[in-house]
Order: C-alpha cells, then structure tokens, then sequence
C-alpha cells in the first residue's frame, strides 16, 4: 500500500527474494511519493528536493544497482536569505559577522555573552535552549523564523529535545573556534561541513522510483496507479484482502506505507476503541510546491536556499536546473520550486492553483530574485500528510496502534515515513522496507522499528563518541 520509496523497495526486494507483490497508489500518473518527479510542459521538478546521500554503503549500492551511469554526482551550494542577503550554509562565523555588519554583529555577541551570563535554567523550549547557546538574537535571525515556517508551531511551544538532538555540539564558543581551530582532540566529537557533494538521478527523483516500478513489472510484480485503499479487511487475525481502486485485492502478506491515521480508518472492522482514537490523535504537516518557469538562464547559483526572511511565506527555494540541467527544456529559462509548508485546509492549502503562482510570483519579485513579468509559467503540486509531527503523545499514539497491529493482525506489516510515523529520511525508510522484506521472506529477524533510533542528522558527518541523533519537534 503506496508506491514511494518505502513501499517500492520492500516490493523491488521482495522481487529479488523470490515473491511477486501488488503495489497500490493512489496517484493516477506518478509513483515516488513525495520523491516523485512532476512534468509540467517539459520542465521537471521535485516535491521539495531530494539529494542521494546515505552513510548506509548497503542503499548506496542499491541507487547504483537501480540506475548506474543515470546518477549524477553533484556540488552542494546552499544558502540562507535574510534582509536581503545571503549567508553561507553551513554558518561560517566570518561570512555571517560581515553580513550582518558591525553594528548588529556587535549587538548579537551582548546577547550572547548576557545568554552565557543568565542562561535559562533546565529550559524546555525550543526558543530557550537555542538562545542558550547562541543568543536571543542570533535565534530570531537563524532559527525563529523558518522554524516556525516548517512545523507551524511557535518556537516557545517546541521541545527542547528537538534542538538539542538537531544541534547537538554547536553554540557559538564552537563556531567561532572552528573559524580558527577546525581540528580537534580526539577524544571529542568533530563537527565537520555539511555533506558537500551528493549524488542525483538525472532526470529527477521520480526517475528512480519510476525505474523500479518498471523491473517489478518486467518480473511479474503489478503496479496500480489511481488505486487509493478504502478499506483494508481483516477477519481470523489476519489481513484477508484491501480495496482499492473499487476493487478488492487478496495477499497472504500486507505492507502499509500510508499514514497511520488513514490506515487506521480504513480497517474493517474497526480496531477497539482506544486504537482509534490514538490514530486519529497523530498529526501531519502538509506541504505545497509552486514551481515558476522564469525567462532567465541563471538566477542564483545554489541548488537550494533557505528562506528566513518574516515577510515573505515561501519557506525554501529549489533551483532544480542547478540539480540537473536536463530538468529544464529550454537552457535560456530556469525552473523553481517554491515550498509552502501548510496545514490541509488552511489559508495556503485552499488557495487555487492561479492565485498560489501569483503569490510565489510576488515573492520572488519581493525577495529581489526576478521580475513578476519574468514569470512565464507555474504549476502547483499539493501532497496531504507529507511529514509526521511529533507533537506531544505522539510515542504513546503509535505504540498503541503498533502493539494492537502485531499482536492481532501479525501479516500487517509497517514501513516508511508515514507508515511508521518517524521523521525519516529516504535512506531510512527504504532500509525500513528492506528489512520488513526480508522478514516477509523469512531470511532477517531484524527489527525495522530500530532504524534511525539513534542515527545520526542526514545534514552533517560527526565522529566521536558523542555523535547526536536527529530528531523531529514536539509540542512543549
């Protein structure tokens, strides 16, 4: 049940092992999920951008394996605008202190030092353990704002557990320090640079997965496209069939990538009581794309920028020629990607598709990066429950959907982002789905619950014996 990453993996190595599945999606034309590749007039784009980076050798193999020679090797650039500047990504102490100029840098290291002075004891938020460590207004610059813009929920509400996971090891003392002394003793943890080159299929994401929907058909597997699940029946303690597509479809072995919540609404029966409600208690942020075609060869030179500018709502920009010059048809125009993150049903989300292109239009024009006229052409993508937020009861949420599911329909089996409700990666869901695989398959008893527990933030290569491990945010 659903044809992204997670789903499509478990069914490629259930190929491999011998067993032929049915795939289900409910999208009409694209397999890949949220790592699908769109078309709109002969330019491509992601939903959000996708890098192939994994310190998992077994998934980096698995890309190659897939489509070879069509993987591309990339230089990363990525930038933060604020106020009309831009600042290097990963911050670098001098660029960031000539950027905000004297008089702001002056007033950011007082708040720092008044941080060091009279830091807030056992501070629980967000918004506290980052000042802690950095000051209240190096925070309001670099993380208030486009916090707040990804999760929708204020900083002053967010678990400090989050921070302290997602930035572990860094305040200021080491960012100034590794200006100047980027080596360190052994016996401490190296903060090294962000992953500076990644590798990237040359016609997108979507390439991937839609190469491995054709192997799983070329060998007999099936793969329904336009066919949602309705309903997923279970009688005897067991899974019997689903319906999808107006149609009931039987297997001996199920494999959920959906949601949680929706699975949960589809069963028939119903599960007791107390499951549903802590299904129905899981929330999800949604996610828009506005991708603009822009007459113009070269806008910027990053292959993403990290909008922290209050005035605008555009949250990141992708520049998708800068992935892979065969995602644009004409070379003298430039295709972007505008991210909105959202909730379904609010302001952003119920905007039609004309007035969401003539927002992102305005902004860009507002942001300085090109003219409203320059404009030629957008395009909008929405995906519902795009990242599972982990808001507070969540563990407890899932563990009771969990422990009903293995305990009373043991051939349900759960993969993936959603379908575990972990902020996973893509790396990490499809070792979730190579590992619920192999125990469809009887060769592997490991358990996919145990990936990403203690992994490390995709974002950065720590050595040590304190390497952080990356997390999602949760409602104080």
């Amino acid at each position: 049940m659903g044809a992204g990453p997670a789903g499509l993996t478990a069914a490629y190595e259930l190929m491999k092992l011998g067993r032929a599945s049915i795939v289900l999606e409910a999208d009409p034309h694209y397999v890949g999920g949220i790592a699908r590749t769109v078309e709109h007039h002969g330019y491509r784009f992601d939903i959000g951008g996708h890098r192939f980076f994994s310190k998992n050798p077994e998934i980096e193999a698995l890309w190659t394996e897939i489509l070879g020679d069509e993987m591309l090797v990339r230089d990363r650039l990525s930038r933060i605008y604020y106020r009309g500047r831009f600042f290097d990504y990963p911050l670098r102490a001098l660029n960031a202190l000539v950027n905000l100029g004297p008089v702001e840098t002056v007033r950011c290291l007082a708040s720092y030092a008044a941080a060091r002075i009279r830091p807030v004891r056992n501070p629980r938020t967000f918004e506290d353990w980052v000042s802690n460590q950095f000051g209240r207004r190096l925070f309001g610059i670099f993380f208030k704002t486009y916090t707040e813009k990804v999760w929708g929920i204020p900083t002053g509400e967010l678990s400090a557990d989050w921070a302290a996971q997602r930035i572990k090891g860094l305040n200021m003392l080491e960012v100034l320090r590794s200006a100047v002394l980027p080596r360190r003793g052994r016996d401490r943890p190296v903060i090294k640079t962000l992953v500076d080159r990644f590798r990237y299929p040359r016609l997108g994401p979507g390439q991937m997965w839609e190469r491995v929907a054709g192997l799983l058909e070329e060998r007999g597997s099936v793969i329904r496209r336009g066919a949602a699940v309705t309903e997923v029946r279970h009688r005897a303690g067991q899974v019997a069939e689903v319906v999808a597509g107006g149609g009931p479809v039987a297997g001996d072995q199920f494999v959920s990538t959906l949601p949680i919540a929706d699975l949960a609404a589809a069963l028939r029966p119903p599960p007791p009581p107390e499951v549903v409600e802590a299904a129905a208690g899981l929330s999800y942020r949604d996610f828009l794309t506005v991708a603009l075609v822009v007459d113009r060869a070269d806008l910027f030179p990053d292959n993403w920028i990290y909008v922290h500018e209050p005035g605008v709502r555009v949250g990141r920009l992708q520049n998708f020629k800068n992935w892979s010059p065969a995602m644009v048809a004409d070379s003298g125009r430039t295709c972007l990607g505008l991210e909105y993150f959202c909730f379904e049903g609010d302001g952003l989300w119920t905007m039609t598709d004309s007035d969401l292109v003539a927002l992102a239009a305005g902004e860009l024009e507002q942001l300085g990066l090109c003219r409203r006229e320059e404009v030629v052409d957008g395009t909008v993508v929405r995906m519902r429950k795009a990242y599972p937020v982990y808001d507070e009861g969540y563990q407890d949420r899932v563990a009771t959907v969990r422990e009903w599911i293995e305990r009373d329909l043991p051939n349900l089996h759960l993969c993936g982002c959603n379908g575990m409700h972990k902020y996973n990666i893509q790396d990490h869901s499809m070792m979730t789905a190579l590992l619920v695989a192999r125990r469809i398959a009887g060769v592997s008893d490991l358990d996919p619950w145990k990936v990403n527990t203690d992994a490390e933030y995709h974002e950065e290569v720590r050595e040590g014996p304190d390497a952080a491990g990356r997390g999602a945010p949760a409602r104080v």
